[in-house]
């Protein structure tokens, strides 16, 4: 079983060299070599570096540093900018980069974005144009989200963390998955596949998060294996999970026969980001 998470973000220290946009509550730094490790120690074989958006917004210039140094470990998903009136050439120069194999949208709330916005439709012609999948982080907006993704249905959409709110920090939420009934319409949207990724963040109970599994059965039940990501959000979630507790309850569980297990870990992922990590021999 080859084992991709669907989603990490790695980072330097906060420095004048590449000074950050916001101090999240994360570790000072993950670095991609630090991240590597991290990897290792728990049988990880590659992941999809997403690029901090808190800490870098539009600037890549890091992960691509970091793919360039693990180039079988990483492949890149970028955010772009719909405000951006060159946002179509920014994308265009993406597609050359080694590794790159998506894009990233932001459509929370707090965005002001909604599905409207013309840098939107100028992003998904491109992402087509490019044959790019769009990653979209959508959680407490899930009906935008929709609109957005039935207006360009030759798109091929990725929704981030389950199109769930989740937490950063304790206490847990009172009701993680008050929004299941939209993720669950938003299934029947074929372009569509969806992260099941940060979920142990989810859990109002201690690892190994035994409250996450039928909440999940009713996702993959809609959803399919062949369209569920698993991945850990690593370092977003570092505060409520560690890098092995984010990995070893999809390992562990029962619930999972190992043809789910494969598909959801890393054949899924493999097929719609059309990548597969090279560890070196």
């Amino acid at each position: 079983m080859v084992t991709i998470d669907s989603q990490v973000h790695a980072y330097e220290a906060n420095t004048s060299h590449r000074p950050w946009h916001k101090t999240p509550n994360w570790p000072d730094h993950v670095t991609g070599d630090e991240m590597v490790v991290a990897m290792d120690r728990v049988g990880v074989d590659g992941a999809i570096f997403v690029s901090p958006f808190t800490m870098y917004q539009y600037d890549d210039s890091y992960a691509v540093e970091v793919q360039r140094a693990h180039p079988g470990r990483f492949a890149l998903v970028k955010p772009v900018d719909p405000d951006n009136p060159e946002v179509s050439d920014v994308i265009a120069e993406w597609k050359k980069i080694p590794g790159a194999v998506g894009i990233r949208i932001m459509m929370t709330p707090d965005t002001g974005i909604d599905e409207k916005h013309p840098g939107l439709d100028r992003i998904l012609h491109a992402a087509v144009l490019h044959d790019f999948p769009v990653n979209m982080l959508c959680r407490g907006n899930l009906g935008t989200a929709m609109k957005l993704i039935d207006r360009h249905s030759n798109t091929r959409f990725i929704i981030d963390h389950l199109g769930l709110t989740q937490p950063h920090t304790p206490p847990p939420l009172e009701q993680p998955w008050k929004d299941l009934p939209q993720v669950l319409e938003l299934a029947n949207r074929p372009n569509v596949a969806i992260k099941i990724s940060g979920v142990c963040t989810l859990s109002r109970e201690k690892y190994p998060f035994p409250d996450i599994w039928d909440p999940l059965a009713r996702v993959f039940d809609a959803w399919g294996f062949d369209r569920c990501l698993w991945g850990t959000d690593w370092t977003r979630a570092f505060v409520l999970v560690n890098y092995e507790q984010a990995v070893e309850p999809f390992r562990l569980t029962e619930r999972l026969n190992d043809n789910e297990r494969s598909m959801l870990m890393g054949g899924a992922c493999a097929k719609i980001y059309g990548w597969l990590p090279q560890k070196k021999a």
